[in-house]
C-alpha cells in the first residue's frame, strides 16, 4: 500500500495510465464487426483491470485480509461510503458484466451502431472507450479515497 499522499497520487495516476490503455484496447474492439466480441473482452478487460488497480493500491482481496481487524473495516467501510464495490474483492466476471449491465443503453448503441458501414463502428469504438474509461476512472477514484482514509487512520 502506498505510505505517503503523494505515493498515493503516483499510483494513481499510473492506474489512470492503465485505465487509458485498456479503454482504447476495448474501443479498438468494439469497432470489429463482430457481435458478442466486445462484450467478452470487456468482461476479460475490465476483471483484470480492477483485479490489478486494486492490488497496485494494496486493496486487493488477499492485501486486505491480511490487514488487521480495524484497518479492515476502515477498508471496506470507506469503500462503501464512496460506493467503491470492487475495492478489496476479487472481481469475477460475472461482478464485471453486472457493472457493464449498468450501462447497458451504451451497449446497446454500441451493438446496434457496428453495423452501420464504417461512421457505426467508430461510434461504437468512440462509445465503449467512454464507457471502459468512465468505469475504470471511477474505480481508480473509490480506490484513491480508500487508500487516503487508511493512511489517514494509521497515522492517528
Amino acid at each position: 500500500m502506498p505510505g505517503n499522499p503523494e505515493a498515493i497520487l503516483q499510483v494513481r495516476e499510473a492506474c489512470r495510465r492503465m485505465v487509458r490503455n485498456r479503454a482504447a484496447v476495448s474501443a479498438g474492439i468494439s469497432a470489429l464487426p463482430v457481435p458478442g466480441l466486445d462484450v467478452m473482452s470487456d468482461l476479460t478487460m475490465l476483471t483484470g483491470l480492477v483485479n490489478d488497480v486494486n492490488a497496485a493500491f494494496g486493496l486487493s482481496a488477499e492485501q486486505v485480509e491480511h490487514l488487521q481487524p480495524t484497518y479492515k473495516r476502515i477498508v471496506y467501510g470507506a469503500a462503501a461510503g464512496v460506493g467503491g464495490m470492487m475495492v478489496g474483492k476479487l472481481i469475477t466476471r460475472q461482478l464485471a458484466l453486472r457493472l457493464l449491465k449498468r450501462s447497458g443503453g451504451k451497449a446497446f448503441v454500441r451493438s446496434a451502431a457496428r453495423f452501420v458501414p464504417l461512421a457505426g463502428q467508430v461510434a461504437s469504438a468512440a462509445i465503449g472507450f467512454t464507457v471502459f474509461r468512465k468505469l475504470g476512472y471511477d474505480h481508480v477514484d473509490a480506490c484513491t479515497t480508500v487508500a487516503r482514509q487508511l493512511l489517514a487512520a494509521r497515522a492517528v
